[in-house]
């Protein structure tokens, strides 16, 4: 197993990771910013106005998504599985 080999393994690692990521993590921040400005606006500090609405909108955007996570996760498994012979001989 060559640095070469380690190196590219991590990096599409990690950009696997927050390709993958990036849309549920997004949804979820916009939802707070929208609900941290209506709060600051009519000054309701109740902490499960700001919560509900983050995890409702994260579990939809995860079923919108999940079929393309999915696939992908599939893919970069058999990226990694690839590199098998690789890392034996």
């Amino acid at each position: 197993m060559t640095e070469e080999l380690i190196i590219d393994l991590f990096t599409e690692s990690i950009k696997t990771i927050l390709v993958l990521s990036a849309p549920l993590l997004l949804s979820g921040l916009l939802v707070g910013l929208i609900i941290a400005v209506f709060q600051a606006t009519t000054q309701i500090q109740e902490a499960t106005l700001a919560f509900v609405p983050k995890i409702v909108v994260v579990f939809l955007v995860l079923i919108l998504t999940g079929s393309w996570i999915i696939n992908s996760l599939v893919e970069y498994t058999n990226y990694v599985l690839g590199l098998i012979d690789l890392i034996i001989y």
